[in-house]
Formats: structure tokens, sequence, C-alpha cells
């Protein structure tokens, strides 16, 4: 594939939100990578709350980086040039090209912005040809949303932008699959159709044998073949979407636990905050034998934690408020008062301070904190994003920033400081500990140490894992999504799709678009 056509593709899209689109692409990007061809990653638009820092400063979706560790390149802007970042059910903040340019309704986007940015994303697409063998692009969820296709950038927009062939996933778990994959192409206009190559499975469980009369049929239907039928595996998702039922089934966060190295078992507990950004940070503790990771929205469910995280969230105040109003607010300052683990991360590091100035984010103006941190919130219209590095509890630690918060401490321990032992960032008092930095837990001494700490306050025979490394377990995780690909999709028919595109004369399918 290395010597054939310079800057072929192929588009990946989803007959719904959460059909295994991230899962498949990842999985097609190690499995070229594997053949020597050097492929990249790409989403146009992306709306998540789990998000990235890439080495130039730019915020992207997680699962466009996740998808470049599986391409074995470094992420780039240009991977994911436009994300959004929910703040309500009717706004998000609009990042373009690795900054945030604003908040906007949805109903300014799909009026007109988001048609004026076509042209920045196919931009995006063309370098990213110019320099890559194959780009594995990602839809976003459903190409047959017939109501948003007139300002289309991420579906058959950027396909038809591109002339790249269409792949169609479905999630045969939910059902229907084949309705789903019949309806979706017809409700495509002709030139649409004309670029949906075929389809592919996903999700399957039993004999593939008994699902063949149905693709026979589907070929018939369609004229379209089906290109993989992906078993079922637990364990397999990545940083996708945003939702705690993502967060839940996915990844580490599916795998069973495994029996602890020391006599105890840790057990944490994570608040699902509202709007609850980059709740991947537990996924390293999820990793650690003998770790029990679960995400709670009661009081009484923090009783018999031995850590609690408030993690991430696009919305600091309204984390607070909630946090108040179910009662969590008070445990965590019962928790803290006996000395037990608590661990703030970004916004849940902002919510455990004193005090908070906010004309940026929720417009709240001055807010008290929870108060159990010495540190007072000032947010700015300048987001920061950031890849730092330094040392806590003597380890080397790496992790990424972005809020738009400013933290000033005004007392408490140094949390995470660096070479030579300045104060670096966040805050510790007592078993309450807080930082902006997310990813912090990746870094394995430092994950080990903190698990130390924290298995001491509460006083649990608790021992971690000294040889974890979890790099290594999300390259075994990508090394199975390719293995997927190699053993369940018909890869020959996939590689002539991304050298020579769709291929020609696919029958129309009645009725087309309206």
């Amino acid at each position: 594939m290395s010597g054939g056509k310079l800057g072929g593709g192929l588009l990946v899209a989803g007959t719904t939100s959460d059909a295994g689109k991230s899962v498949v692409t990842a999985g097609i990007c190690r499995w070229l990578a594997r053949q020597g061809v050097k492929v990249a990653p790409f989403k146009a638009q992306n709306m998540s709350l789990n998000s990235f820092v890439t080495r130039e400063g730019a915020e992207i979706g997680r699962a466009q980086a996740m998808q470049a560790q599986a391409a074995r390149v470094e992420p780039t802007a240009l991977m994911n040039p436009v994300l959004l970042k929910p703040g309500s059910d009717r706004s998000s903040q609009v990042v373009l090209l690795g900054k945030p340019v604003g908040e906007m309704s949805a109903r300014g986007y799909h009026g007109g912005r988001q048609e004026q940015l076509l042209g920045v994303v196919t931009d995006c697409l063309e370098q990213l040809r110019g320099t890559y063998d194959a780009v594995i692009c990602e839809g976003a969820g459903s190409p047959a949303e017939i109501n948003l296709r007139r300002t289309d950038i991420v579906n058959m927009g950027i396909a038809r932008a591109a002339r790249f062939p269409v792949v169609v996933v479905g999630d045969i778990d939910r059902g229907g699959v084949f309705a789903s994959f019949f309806g979706t192409t017809a409700l495509l206009s002709p030139e649409d159709q004309s670029l949906i190559a075929g389809y592919m499975v996903n999700k399957f469980r039993g004999d593939v044998s008994l699902l063949e009369p149905g693709m026979e049929m589907l070929r018939s239907l369609t004229g379209r073949g089906t290109y993989g039928v992906l078993p079922f595996r637990h364990g397999l998702g990545i940083d996708e979407e945003d939702g705690l039922r993502v967060s839940l089934r996915g990844a580490v966060r599916e795998s069973v636990v495994a029996p602890p190295v020391g006599e105890d078992v840790l057990r944490v507990a994570v608040c699902a905050v509202p709007l609850m950004s980059n709740f991947t940070d537990v996924d390293a503790l999820a990793a650690e034998p003998g770790v029990v990771v679960r995400f709670v929205d009661r009081a009484e469910e923090l009783a018999d934690a031995d850590l609690v995280v408030v993690p991430g969230t696009r919305g600091t105040v309204k984390a607070l408020e909630w946090l108040r109003e179910r009662g969590l607010a008070d445990a965590l300052l019962r928790r803290a008062a006996e000395g037990r683990p608590v661990l703030g991360v970004c916004g849940g590091y902002q919510v455990l301070g004193e005090h908070i100035e906010d004309e940026v984010e929720s417009r709240a103006g001055s807010v008290d904190g929870l108060g159990l941190l010495p540190v007072r919130i000032r947010f700015e219209r300048e987001k920061t994003l950031a890849r730092p590095s330094g040392t806590a509890l003597g380890e080397e630690v790496d992790g990424y920033e972005i809020h738009h918060g400013v933290a000033e401490v005004l007392g408490g321990e140094t949390f995470i400081s660096d070479g030579d032992g300045r104060s670096l960032e966040g805050c510790r008092v007592g078993s309450v500990w807080g930082t902006h930095w997310h990813g912090s837990l990746e870094s394995d001494g430092f994950r080990r140490a903190f698990l130390r700490e924290v298995a001491s306050a509460a006083g649990r025979r608790f021992v971690p894992s000294p040889d974890t490394s979890f790099s290594s377990l999300r390259e075994e995780q990508l090394d199975l999504l390719g293995d997927l690909i190699a053993e369940h999709a018909d890869t020959g028919a996939l590689l002539r799709l991304i050298e020579d595109g769709a291929p020609a004369g696919l029958p129309f399918l009645p009725p087309g678009a309206p």
C-alpha cells in the first residue's frame, strides 16, 4: 500500500451515534500502520467534552488523539479542525484549529456558521492528504440526518468534497441493523449514494453464518456488500464522545478488576457532575489491579469509598450547585474533616477551592466554593492549553491543561513542583488534593505513589502493582482493534476503496433525499 496512490482515503460513517465509528476508524488506522502505511485520522467536526492538547498547544477531541496513537503518528489540530464543547442543551464552545473562538447556539451554528467552515475543514484534509498515504475519516452521528444535510461538513459533505468512499457502520447489538443500513442509504441524494460503498456490522454475537442470508438480501436490495462483521468484544472502547453511559462501558472501565496485590481492594467513587469532561482521567486508576472505580450521583454512595474524585467539568458553577443540591457537597466536607481522601481535577479542583469569580463560563460572578483548599479561582477569557511536566510525591508526572479558570493558591502544600522543587501546580491540604492537570494519573510512578498515600489515609492494606504500565495497556488495546480489522474485515476490499474510491455504477435507492 505504501507504494499506492498518495492521498487516498475513506470515510467511516455510522447508522447512529455510538455505532462504533471511533473504534473502527482507530482499528483501520492501526491495521494500516502495521502494513507500513503512513496513515492519519481525521474528523472534521467533533462534539465532545473529552479533549486533548497536542504538542503545539491545540485542543482536539480525545478520540482523534487516540486514533493518531493507533496510526503511530503525533496528533495535530489538522486531525480535528472543529471541536464543539457543549455548555448547555442549546449552546457549545466552538474550538477552531485548536483554539476557542466563542460560544454559539445550535441554531446559529447550523444556520450558517457550519457551512462557512467547509473550506477550513477541506483545507485541513487536503494538507493531511499531501503528507500521508491514507487518511481515515470519521463521520458524526448519521449521514442520513436530512434536516442538517445542507450544512453538513462531517459526513457526506466532506466525503463529497474529497470524493472519498464511505463505509457505513451499524451496531447490530441494538437491533434493526439491516433496516438501518437500507434506510440510511435510501435517504441520501443520488450524488451522496454514489459514494456509499457498503457496510460494516459491529458488535455481532454468535455464528456469522446466521447473518449471511441477511447480508445477501442487503446486497441484492442495495447493490452494496458488507466489508466485515466485527464480533462483540469487551473492553475495546477508546476515548470517544461524552456521557456517563460511554464512560461506564469503554476501554479499561469495562475490564474485570484484577485481584489486588495487597490484602485489600481500593474503592474509588467519581462524582458524575453535569457536563463532566475528560472523565478518562480515572481510566488509569481502573487499570490498577485491585482498584474498583464507579461513577456516583448520590451522597450515600460516597460512604464506603476510599477515594472520591471530583472530575473535570465544562460547567464549574453548575457542578457546584449540583453537588450541593444532592448532598454530595456536605458528604465531601465530612470526608475532608475525617481525613478521608478527595481528589479534584480541573473543574473539580476549582469546586474544592474557597471562591470563584466567573464572568466567562457561567457568568455567575462571585460564588463560594466548598472551601476545602485555600485556592481562589478567577475565570479568564483566554483558555490555558498546555502540556506541562513536573514532579509530585517524588515521581515524575506529565499532564495537559484545558481550562479558563486561573488558580491563586493561598496556602496548603505544593502538589506538583518543577525540577528544582519550586511550586508548579495544584494544592494539597491533608488528604484533599487538587490539580488542573488532566492525565497525570497516567504517569505510572506518580499513580502508584498517590495510591499508596490514599491507601494509608483510608486505612487500607492496598499495594499498587509494581509493573502496571498504562501506556502499554493502551497499546495492547489499540492492537486488539487492529486485530479486529485484520481478522474480521475484508481488508483487500478496504484497500481497494482507499486507493481507488467508491466502485462505479452503484445503484440508486429511492426515494433519495427529499
